[in-house]
């Protein structure tokens, strides 16, 4: 429609007393991943556009694992494509974006109301890079029923993960119950995979920017794994085995300990799953003589650098990190606060119960490497555990050569 035409139609519908059609002053665009619950998101952006008159949010949805997400991330922005304006980030991702010139920083922005850890990883060179959608961490999610059943109590160790889930699969005599299912595929979670045995000893990975390898306890924590397969404790293709898949495999009821994420319980206790009311959830277990460990999950809301309405959706992204937003979501979306006291509030307890003991679980989670070379980082990870895992390395050569690798890059 020509802009004369337009107006004169305008002016009749003032004229005869019809409705205008509403223009947005302000088009924003969000990219949110798939797995992170969009259609709660949208109820949030709904109640956004009420409080914010002239302002229209619409979601792009995005794949179901970090590193998908990063792939199609990374080439819009170095396209300096500026059809997005907010972009969900893994916590792993903010510094190497915010090297990158991806991300808008923002000013003055009190980061202390928040957990600590999400203050630390949206925080780089003393700038705001981004801020916090929710909190996350890989826990131990077990059959409550089946532990009961055989008197076991939930692992305090590996060892005895180990020898609850043989006494429980022996007892079950079920050839499809796994005792152990856990991500060894060559994605972000094979790096946790092999971070938690490692942490357990008391070992870090990177000090002060530099590699701070211990290769021993790279060889214990992959041997760990291989043993988990080769006692046939784990199947035979957990090299294959995603996120998700251990999420379905538990959910179907063929698993006794599952390690996952948060997102796990929600659909854990959904109709369509056969442990609803079935599963308890506990910290991963520690190594012999070791602590236990977990790794930090969560995401991140940055702002695009491409953005043609920055200002706007900065508000906006303050708005989706406020504490209001956070407890909503935690009750409607089972997404773990990133405001401390939340997880005491009585309205998110009633509505998970089990937030109440994930605080401590969270608060002590250890973030993955933070350094703007951290793809190189978990790729050399994740491919390592992989190969280990499907046979085609030792663990012994696997930690050489996750050393040998990062000493590269990490110099």
């Amino acid at each position: 429609m020509k802009l004369q035409t337009l107006m004169r139609a305008m002016l009749t519908a003032s004229a005869v007393g019809l409705a205008l059609p509403a223009f947005a002053d302000t088009e924003l665009k969000i990219y949110i991943s798939s797995q992170h619950q969009p259609q709660v998101w949208r109820k949030v952006l709904d109640q956004y556009e009420t409080k914010t008159p002239g302002t229209k949010v619409t979601i792009e949805t995005g794949g179901n694992t970090s590193e998908a997400q990063a792939q199609y991330l990374n080439t819009i922005m170095s396209a300096k494509d500026a059809s997005l304006d907010v972009l969900i980030l893994d916590v792993i991702r903010p510094a190497q974006f915010a090297t990158a010139g991806w991300t808008t920083a923002f000013t003055d922005k009190d980061m202390s109301v928040y957990l600590p850890a999400y203050a630390e990883a949206n925080t780089v060179d003393g700038k705001v890079v981004a801020l916090p959608a929710f909190a996350d961490s890989m826990f131990l999610y077990y059959r409550k029923d089946l532990l009961d059943k055989y008197g076991v109590t939930p692992p305090k160790t590996w060892a005895e993960l180990k020898a609850a889930a043989k006494k429980i699969t022996e007892g079950e005599g079920n050839p499809d119950l796994q005792g152990l299912s856990f991500q060894g595929k060559a994605i972000e979670g094979a790096v946790c995979t092999f971070l938690l045995p490692y942490w357990s000893q008391g070992k870090t990975l990177v000090s002060n920017g530099k590699l701070d390898f211990d290769r021993e306890a790279a060889e214990k924590s992959l041997a760990l794994w291989k043993s988990f397969v080769d006692e046939g404790i784990s199947k035979k293709n957990i090299a294959e085995v995603a996120t998700d898949d251990t999420r379905k495999e538990f959910q179907a009821g063929n698993v006794v300990f599952a390690v996952n994420w948060s997102y796990a319980w929600a659909q854990s206790q959904g109709q369509e799953s056969a442990v609803a009311g079935k599963v308890g959830v506990e910290r991963l277990p520690a190594v012999e003589g070791g602590e236990q460990a977990t790794c930090l999950g969560g995401w991140e809301f940055g702002v695009s650098a491409y953005s043609k309405s920055q200002e706007e959706a900065k508000k906006l992204v303050e708005y989706l990190s406020s504490k209001d937003v956070s407890k909503f979501m935690a009750i409607n979306g089972s997404l773990l606060p990133t405001y401390a006291d939340l997880y005491n509030d009585a309205d998110v307890t009633k509505a998970a119960p089990w937030f109440a003991d994930a605080r401590q679980v969270v608060e002590t989670a250890k973030p993955r490497p933070v350094t703007p070379r951290y793809n190189e980082v978990s790729e050399v990870i994740r491919t390592t555990v992989n190969a280990v895992l499907a046979g085609v390395t030792t663990p012994e050569d696997g930690a050489a050569q996750i050393e040998s690798r990062l000493r590269r890059i990490l110099r």
